[in-house]
């Protein structure tokens, strides 16, 4: 049985700051993202079963993924717990998406963030092949489960 991968591409718009960071993006900024998840798995074989043929019904991967991760990013404000103080205070009064994170809000540990989230996601016979975010048209990080292994 050959194992089969599918990909599906997904657009949030999200705002974060970088604690401690010597640049920038020490400020409050956004950026227009671009996330593909790939899964693997085996098609379906019973000629019986309506998803005959497929590993996974696209529009099932979209379920799984848009909730518990695009619709929780998109339009909000993740910021790094470390930097939470009466002025983060005045911004979640201002504003109702601000998620205060474990972690610095980059596009790698973002990516790490959403590995973390869609393997708690995965119905048996679906491996999480990789994911690959786009923080910027030219600049995206991406994680591999054959590098992880």
């Amino acid at each position: 049985m050959s194992r089969i991968r599918v990909t599906k591409e997904f657009d949030f718009e999200m705002a974060h700051a970088l604690w401690n960071y010597d640049g920038a993006c020490k400020n409050i900024h956004g950026h227009s993202y671009r996330l593909y998840v790939t899964l693997s798995g085996v098609p379906v074989a019973d000629s019986n079963n309506p998803k005959f043929g497929m590993v996974l019904d696209f529009k099932d991967l979209k379920l799984m993924i848009k909730g518990p991760v695009v619709d929780f990013l998109d339009h909000s404000l993740v910021v790094y717990r470390e930097a939470e103080g009466e002025s983060l205070s005045a911004v979640r009064k201002m504003y109702e998406k601000v998620h205060v994170v474990d972690f610095q809000p980059t596009c790698e540990n973002l990516v790490l963030f959403i590995v973390k989230k869609i393997d708690s996601l995965l119905s048996p016979g679906l491996d999480l092949h990789s994911v690959k975010l786009y923080e910027t048209a030219t600049s995206f990080a991406e994680w591999y489960a054959v590098d992880n292994k």
